[in-house]
């Protein structure tokens, strides 16, 4: 994105501020500032850089993140990772001025409604192709709490690569399972078919009853963000995403 020039009003308007109209009155009431001044003229085609957001300010309050950014959310049970369907969804988690950005704010990948925990979403459509890739095989890890017991041969049977889900023809990948309890357990996996962890326990007789992500390759989600709340992640942070994948 450095280096590239946009004008003022569009980038804004992009951002979910308003209309080009309204972000033109915001500039004549003084609302608009770089650097503390007043920037009236909405029209002037400005710098992206990673710093810009920092030296702007609307209202008082500093620009959100510019095009590119990526989100951790924690997302809860019982909302839908979709735009379409009906019942609580991911994007009304989101500040209501985020859910008009242009490019659009999109999940990486999905999480189904029962499932909770570390969802990513991006405007990056490069980045979200990236991290959903086979080529770059990125771990997700899940805690899954189960119905029954566990018999203690799941994790060779999931390590083997031999298993095939039920109305599949292709066998799974190898996966990583570390028992936390009787009845609950870390597993790693390196690809996302539908409703993969749930099908892989209920082919060696067992019900998830509850699935919560923990980390996408190298990125852990953090104790302290709160189910229904989102950060924005920094370059580093982006990076541990693939900090475990293989190419």
């Amino acid at each position: 994105m450095s280096g590239r020039t946009i004008r003022l009003d569009r980038l804004l308007a992009n951002l979910g501020y308003g209309s080009r109209r309204q972000i033109s009155l915001l500039a004549r009431a003084g609302r608009i500032r770089l650097d503390g001044e007043i920037f009236p003229d909405v029209e002037q085609r400005i710098v992206l850089d990673p710093g810009l957001a920092a030296r702007f300010s609307l209202n008082g309050e500093e620009l959100d993140p510019l095009p590119g950014v990526v989100l951790m959310m924690n997302k809860p049970p019982g909302v839908t990772c979709s735009r379409k369907e009906t019942g609580p969804l991911v994007f009304s988690l989101l500040p209501d001025r985020w859910r008009r950005r242009d490019p659009a704010i999109s999940t990486v990948g999905r999480l189904d409604k029962d499932t909770s925990g570390l969802l990513l979403l991006t405007d990056d459509g490069a980045l979200l192709h990236k991290i959903i890739s086979p080529r770059f095989s990125t771990p997700k890890t899940y805690r899954a709490t189960l119905d029954r017991p566990l018999r203690g041969d799941e994790a060779q049977i999931f390590a083997a690569g031999t298993l095939m889900l039920e109305g599949e023809d292709k066998k799974l990948l190898p996966a990583h399972l570390e028992a936390l309890d009787e009845h609950t357990a870390l597993l790693t996996l390196h690809e996302g078919r539908y409703h993969q962890v749930r099908r892989m326990f209920a082919a060696v007789g067992n019900h998830v009853t509850a699935l919560h992500r923990v980390s996408i390759g190298g990125l852990a989600l953090p104790d302290d963000l709160a189910p229904g709340e989102f950060s924005v992640l920094d370059a580093e942070a982006i990076a541990r995403i693939f900090a475990s994948g293989t190419p």
